[in-house]
C-alpha cells in the first residue's frame, strides 16, 4: 500500500486509497524533538522534548526522556500534539495551526466536499510514525492577548469580502486607531464555530483571509460545518477535520490552556438534525487531560453551542451538562466561549443549571462575526449592516490572560475606530411640559444583569437607569423600514429584533428649557471600568395655533 503525504497544518496529513482499514486496534509512535533549524526534518544534534503530551482523541502519550511516544489507534482517529506551554508548533500554516496525523478509515465515497482526502475516501494501514518538530517561543511577559469571532459564517465569496474587509481588516487596523492604546496586537485567534454557512468549499478563500492576521489560528466546529451526506455523527466533520484537524484538542500557552471541543450532535433523520452535547471520545480526553493542567492558569474551554438553554429550548443534552460540569468543578479559574445565538450575553453558571463550583461559572456568548448572518441594508463601503437582533453591532470579541487566571475581556466592533460601547437610541423631540413617559435607551453591548448604568442630562446629577428585556429600538426601526420599503434594502433584509439582555431605560425628562439637551449615559464594565455615551433630544413648546 502507497500513502500520499503532505504538510498540513503544521503537521501532517496521510491520504491514501485502497481496501478498507482494518477495524483492529494498531499503534502509532514517533519523537517530539527540539526543530532547532526549523526545516521540519530532525536533523543531528535536534533532541528529543520530554513531557509533551500526544493524543489519538480518547487516550494520551507522554514522550519519554528522548522525546518518544506511541499510542495505540483505531481507524478514523486524529493522533495530535498538545503544543505545551514555551514551545511553538511549526508555523507554515497559521490559518490552521497543529501537528496531526489522520489514521486512514474507510469513509463515504459521495461525500460532496471531500472528506479526509480530495478523493473522498481514505483506507489502508495506520502510517509507521508520526515524528513532531518543536521550537521554543520567546520568553512572554506574563499577558497573552487574543481575538475571539463567533460565526463567520460566509455562504459565498461576497460574504468572504465581507468577512476580509469589514472583520479582518479591522483587526490589522487596531493599532491605528488609538482608541485603546494599551491593548497589544494579538498572539493567537480562535473561532467558534460555523466558520462558513454550510458551503465547506469556501475554506480556502476563509483562510486566506484569516492569514493575514498573522498569528495561529484555532477553529471549533459548528452546525453548518458539517458533511450532511453521512449517516452518522462520527463521520460528520471529515471535510473539517481535513482542513482544521481534530475537532478536539488542547493548546497551552504559559497563562492559559485552551479545550477546543465539537459539541454539535448530528442526527441525521431526526428533527432537530442536532443538539449540543459531547461523545464519549471527547469525555475520554477530558478524563485524562484535564488532571494535568496546572490550576493557577486559566481554563478556555471553546465550543460553539452554548452551555446555557433559553426561551424554554433544549439545545444541550443535560447528562452531558452534568458531566463536564463534574469534571470542572474544582478548577478555580474556567471561562466557557460559545457561540452560535448570533447574539451576545453573559451566563453565569450555577445550581440552577447544575454548577456545583464554589464561584459561579462565566460562560460568555460571543457575538458574531457575521452578525445577522450578513444580512440588512448596505453602507456607503458595500458591507451590510448586519446588527444582531438584541442590537449588538456585528464584530468580534478580546480576551486578555494574566497569570494567575485572572482575565479581561472586550467587544470590538467592526470598523468603528472609536470602538464604540454602548448604542443609544432617544427620540429627537417632545413636547415640552409633557408627561415623562418617553426614554433613552442603552444598549450596552457588554453588560452583564449586575452592571451598574446610568445618564443624566446636561450637566445634571447621575441617574440609575432600569434594566428592561426588550428589543433594541435600533433594530425594530431597521424592521420597520424593511417593511415599508417598495423594494429590497438589501440582499435579505435586517434580522427581526428579539429582547435584549444588555438594555436599559431612562426617562427623560420634559420640564427643562426648551431647545437641545445633551444625554450622557456611563455604565461600569466588568473589565474595561467605565465606558460612555452621548447622545441629545430637543423640547419644543407645542404652537396650538392654525
Amino acid at each position: 500500500m502507497r500513502f500520499r503525504e503532505g504538510v498540513c497544518v503544521l503537521g501532517f496529513a496521510l491520504c491514501a486509497a485502497g481496501a478498507a482499514a482494518a477495524d483492529a486496534p494498531t499503534s502509532l509512535g514517533g519523537v517530539v524533538y527540539d526543530d532547532r533549524d526549523g526545516d521540519g526534518r530532525r536533523d543531528r544534534g535536534e533532541p528529543g522534548i520530554a513531557g509533551v503530551l500526544v493524543s489519538n482523541g480518547s487516550a494520551l502519550a507522554e514522550t519519554d526522556a528522548a522525546g518518544r511516544y506511541r499510542l495505540a489507534v483505531v481507524p478514523g482517529q486524529t493522533v495530535f500534539a498538545i503544543k505545551p506551554a514555551g514551545w511553538r508548533l511549526p508555523q507554515n500554516d497559521l490559518a490552521r495551526p497543529g501537528a496531526w496525523r489522520h489514521v486512514p478509515a474507510l469513509v463515504p465515497p459521495s461525500l460532496k466536499y471531500g472528506g479526509i482526502t480530495s478523493g473522498g475516501s481514505a483506507s489502508g494501514p495506520t502510517p509507521p510514525g508520526f515524528d513532531i518538530g518543536l521550537r521554543r517561543a520567546p520568553p512572554g511577559d506574563g499577558w497573552l492577548e487574543v481575538r475571539v469571532f463567533a460565526d463567520p459564517q460566509v455562504k459565498s465569496r461576497v460574504d468572504v469580502d465581507y468577512y476580509a474587509r469589514d472583520i479582518v481588516d479591522s483587526v490589522l487596523a487596531e493599532r491605528a486607531s488609538g482608541h485603546d492604546a494599551t491593548r497589544r496586537a494579538p498572539e493567537l485567534g480562535l473561532s467558534l464555530g460555523d466558520i462558513v454557512d454550510d458551503e465547506l468549499s469556501l475554506y480556502p478563500a476563509l483562510n486566506a483571509e484569516t492569514r493575514r492576521m498573522g498569528v495561529p489560528w484555532l477553529h471549533v466546529a459548528g452546525n453548518h460545518d458539517l458533511d450532511f451526506d453521512v449517516a452518522r455523527d462520527e463521520d460528520s466533520l471529515q471535510t473539517f477535520r481535513n482542513t482544521f484537524g481534530p475537532d478536539t484538542f488542547a493548546w497551552e500557552e504559559d497563562e492559559a490552556v485552551f479545550v477546543i471541543l465539537d459539541d454539535v450532535i448530528y442526527r441525521p433523520g431526526q428533527s432537530p438534525a442536532y443538539i449540543g452535547g459531547l461523545r464519549e471520545d471527547q469525555f475520554a480526553f477530558l478524563e485524562a487531560y484535564l488532571p494535568r493542567v496546572p490550576k493557577q492558569r486559566l481554563l478556555v474551554l471553546a465550543m460553539h453551542i452554548p452551555l446555557f438553554e433559553y426561551e424554554g429550548r433544549d439545545t444541550f443534552r443535560d447528562a452531558d451538562r452534568a458531566r463536564l460540569f463534574a469534571l470542572l468543578r474544582d478548577f478555580p479559574n474556567v471561562l466557557i466561549l460559545s457561540g452560535h445565538s448570533h447574539a451576545q450575553q453573559h451566563w453565569m453558571h450555577d445550581a440552577r443549571t447544575g454548577w456545583q463550583g464554589a464561584a459561579p461559572l462565566h460562560e460568555y456568548n460571543v457575538g458574531a462575526a457575521c452578525g445577522a448572518f450578513w444580512t440588512g441594508a448596505k453602507d456607503a463601503s458595500g458591507i451590510p449592516d448586519t446588527t444582531m437582533t438584541d442590537g449588538t453591532p456585528n464584530g468580534y470579541a478580546s480576551l486578555g490572560v494574566a497569570r494567575g487566571g485572572q482575565y479581561t475581556l472586550a467587544w470590538h466592533p467592526a470598523r468603528d475606530p472609536q470602538g464604540a460601547q454602548i448604542g443609544l437610541h432617544a427620540p429627537k423631540v417632545l413636547r415640552r411640559g409633557a408627561y415623562p413617559a418617553y426614554g433613552v435607551y442603552a444598549n450596552v453591548y457588554m453588560g452583564r444583569a449586575d452592571t451598574r448604568v446610568e445618564f443624566r442630562i446636561g450637566d445634571g446629577e447621575w441617574k440609575p437607569m432600569r434594566r428592561v428585556i426588550a428589543p433594541d429600538p435600533r433594530v425594530v426601526r431597521e424592521n420597520m423600514l424593511d417593511a415599508d420599503a417598495e423594494t429590497l434594502r438589501g440582499y435579505d433584509r435586517s434580522a427581526e429584533a428579539t429582547p435584549s439582555p444588555h438594555l436599559w431605560r431612562g426617562a427623560l425628562p420634559t420640564d427643562l428649557a426648551p431647545g437641545a439637551h445633551r444625554i450622557d449615559v456611563r455604565a461600569f464594565d466588568a473589565w474595561r471600568g467605565e465606558v460612555r455615551a452621548q447622545g441629545e433630544y430637543r423640547l419644543q413648546d407645542w404652537d396650538a395655533s392654525p
